[in-house]
């Protein structure tokens, strides 16, 4: 199944041309057109899936990971590292309602336990005591 409105399923379908990293029949990766390091790649699956708690089949997932290896060495960082990252969610700033796992590298990258999240972790706890006042409402 495919989403009329959803940019990753058009892209998926090469109704929106983009910079292709790999693809077969299940699967594609395309390099993100605002990368956040020097490798900044998509991956997702062609069928469409809200995010990855969308009940998204075993095989599905076992095929996106599955792959992650080729398209890290395609891309020159399995030997050097990389992060993967799947952002599910309002509070996880899920931009794309689309599941897919950025892969990014080419670069030292903090830990996340390195970061200071102060303000970004207030705002967060803020946003989610709004959201719960209107549900309540």
């Amino acid at each position: 199944m495919q989403k009329d409105d959803c940019i990753f399923c058009k892209l998926a379908s090469h109704e929106i041309p983009t910079n292709v990293v790999y693809e077969d029949d299940t699967v594609m990766a395309f390099k993100d057109t605002e990368p956040l390091m020097p490798v900044h790649v998509l991956i997702i699956p062609k069928q469409h899936y809200d995010s990855i708690a969308d009940d998204v089949p075993g095989d599905v997932l076992a095929h996106v990971f599955g792959i992650i290896p080729k398209v890290a060495k395609i891309c020159g960082i399995r030997e050097s590292g990389f992060r993967l990252l799947i952002n599910t969610g309002e509070d996880a700033s899920q931009s794309v309602k689309h599941f897919h796992v950025h892969m990014l590298g080419g670069g030292l990258m903090p830990r996340p336990n390195d970061q200071d999240w102060g303000r970004a972790s207030e705002a967060a706890k803020k946003a989610r005591a709004e959201r719960e006042a209107n549900k309540e409402k």
